[in-house]
């Protein structure tokens, strides 16, 4: 079963689907970039077919709701939820890591104190939401994540409910069989020392690589919880002190009553443990007691009567004599008056004894060193964990009790500091278009700016480098710089037509051009630039070739001389003679040079080829006749 979600899908307008981290009983696990916050966030997102399910629906709400409720260094952050494409999402931290169960299953059997610091990591995940009234009843190894640096996180509120409450009929075989505590195998309320079992379930798994209880199915497995004594930790690893294993056997007690009540004592044992000074003998466990909560408080009804009894006796009422002689009526009320007064005297000594109780002052946002200097002049004692964070290295980021609750005065506050953002190498963007390279680097969980850059070698819109280089550890979130190819560089062409030929390519060489120079017989002084392209005030690629037309030398040629040649002939001598011809007419009085070729410009000598020769030729007009007989007439 599977939601089928595909990479680069948009939930909600805002979260990008990179890829599917893992699937679940009622929900997969994409890996996601949050585009309004640029970082990377995990989306569970519940399977269509339970998004109709009302129970389904509310167990997915609740989680989003009890994980959100509790920030801590060691509970997963939930950033938003919603609903989208017809079914529910919930936006929580991403974790880098594995979970505790992948090491448990490379590993096997772990080193104690690993196993114990591992343990106590998750006990403050639970007292943490235990004095918030959240039962978290789902505590496996498959919900914690450890990181790199041993840092664990608890994950998966999905079947948390508030305080000691009732599960329904269906709700009540919810959670993973083999850490169930045995009054969730019978459905009976659960309460703290619940997760305090399937957490002590976790440690027998770490230090002996295997489960209490295993079975085929859920059913069988349930019932062992309820009926069956684990064997002791030390008959699978003799490595195991008894010390510790004391310590597991009390936990993994059936009767809630003989377990640990409060995560700080389960921990306050295991450092004792680690130092060896507690004592190996553990409460008897039996496979007939504390089978259910009716059970349980029984046998607390007879622990207070047996002390009850005691009590009495101490106050004088032993004679056997005088319990015979008042009768089954005077004993019990000599049995109720003593656990009375044990009982008054125990809470007068409980009130007696508690430490004052003082505000805690709030210290999220400070300095390390200015937080324990607050926190001890309230009054408390500090411990300080580290986590990987956006926030500046030495800040606190969390407090555990929270500032402005009630806590013991003298008791530890647990302060949870900045280690700075997480680490990541650079990636390699060696080869890839400008698009693609900006969304490897923001899966990366970088910022990305861009920046143009012309490149002789990388095609334009290619990735070219980043700064800083691949390779370089950078904080997450932190911005990388990606350069882009805008191709070749562009340079405006100079003006150099006009200018001699030396020059002109000494100047477009200077502007990181190459230079081709072709000649034209020219007029123009010879070796003077004539035309170039391109042109001048165009761009042009730096290391393009700009063409130079430079002005030659003209050769010349004889001038044939046509003066008294008919003009056609001299025409055709002219033209023969690679000269252009220009006629002028030019009038005469004699008859016999109409169309004769009178005079030449040039006339002789030599002249540069393809130049205008041009000619004169004449074009005779006769006299008026009357004018022309009167001069004839004789006097």
């Amino acid at each position: 079963m599977s939601t089928g979600v595909e990479p680069g899908t948009m939930i909600d307008d805002r979260y990008r689907v990179e890829y599917l981290l893992g699937s679940g009983g009622m929900a997969d696990v994409y890996c996601a970039t949050d585009l309004q916050l640029d970082r990377e966030v995990a989306i569970k997102l519940l399977y269509s077919r339970f998004a109709q399910d009302a129970e389904f629906v509310e167990r997915f709400r609740r989680e989003a709701s009890a994980a959100a409720s509790l920030q801590h260094q060691h509970v997963v952050s939930v950033y938003d939820r919603g609903e989208w494409g017809g079914t529910y999402y919930i936006a929580m931290e991403y974790l880098q890591g594995r979970t505790l169960k992948a090491i448990i299953n490379e590993y096997g059997a772990l080193d104690s104190d690993w196993a114990i610091d591992m343990t106590e990591q998750i006990l403050r995940a639970a007292r943490f939401a235990h004095r918030r009234n959240v039962i978290h009843r789902d505590f496996k190894p498959h919900n914690v994540i450890v990181d790199d640096d041993g840092l664990a996180t608890v994950t998966d509120f999905g079947i948390a409910r508030a305080g000691a409450s009732d599960m329904t009929q269906t709700g009540s075989i919810m959670g993973t069989a083999q850490y169930l505590s045995p009054e969730q195998a019978q459905g009976h309320s659960v309460s703290e020392q619940s997760d305090l079992y399937s957490i002590g379930v976790i440690l027998y798994e770490m230090v002996t690589g295997q489960v209490p209880f295993d079975g085929e199915s859920a059913v069988t497995i349930a019932l062992k919880h309820v009926s069956e004594v684990p064997t002791p930790p030390c008959e699978i690893n003799p490595a195991i002190s008894p010390q510790l294993q004391a310590v597991i056997m009390r936990a993994l007690a059936k009767d809630p009553g003989q377990r640990f009540a409060t995560a700080d004592e389960f921990m306050e044992a295991l450092e004792q443990a680690r130092a060896g000074t507690m004592p190996a003998a553990a409460p008897p466990i039996s496979a007939a007691a504390g089978v259910g909560e009716s059970t349980a408080i029984g046998m607390s009804g007879q622990t207070l009567a047996a002390g009850a009894a005691g009590a009495a006796a101490a106050g004088g009422y032993s004679n056997r004599g005088n319990d015979e002689d008042e009768g089954p009526s005077r004993r019990w009320w000599l049995f109720a008056g003593g656990a009375i007064v044990a009982v008054g005297l125990l809470v007068l000594l409980l009130l007696l004894l508690k430490p004052d109780q003082v505000t805690v002052p709030s210290v999220v946002g400070s300095e390390e060193s200015t937080a324990q200097a607050v926190l001890s002049r309230a009054g408390f004692k500090t411990d300080s964990v580290v986590k990987k964070s956006d926030s500046p290295k030495g800040q606190v980021v969390g407090q555990d009790p929270p500032g402005g609750e009630q806590a013991d005065k003298g008791s530890t506050i647990t302060l949870t500091v900045s280690d700075g953002p997480v680490s990541v190498a650079v990636p390699s963007v060696a080869g890839l278009s400008a698009s693609q390279a900006q969304r490897k680097l923001q899966n990366a969980g970088f910022t990305v700016r861009i920046r143009k850059q012309s490149s002789d070698t990388v095609p334009s819109g290619d990735s070219i480098e980043t700064l800083p280089p691949e390779g370089t550890p950078v904080d997450r979130g932190s911005t990388v710089t990606l350069v882009v190819s805008s191709g070749k560089e562009t340079v405006e062409v100079p003006a150099v037509v006009g200018q001699n030929v030396d020059d002109a390519r000494a100047t477009l060489r200077g502007a990181g051009f190459g230079v081709s120079v072709t000649t034209e017989e020219s007029s123009s002084a010879e070796g003077t630039v004539l035309r170039q392209d391109p042109g001048a005030g165009t761009k042009a690629a730096k290391g393009a070739t700009i063409a130079l037309v430079v002005a030659k030398k003209q050769a010349t040629t004889k001038v044939p001389n046509t003066v008294g040649e008919d003009e056609a002939s001299a025409i055709a001598d002219i033209q023969s003679a690679g000269f252009t011809v220009s006629v002028d007419r030019v009038d005469v009085s004699e008859e016999s040079q109409d169309g004769t070729v009178v005079s030449q410009n040039p006339s002789g000598g030599s002249a540069p080829s393809g130049s205008t020769v041009t000619i004169g030729v004449g074009r005779y007009r006769p006299p008026p006749a009357g004018g022309a007989r009167l001069r004839g007439r004789p006097r």
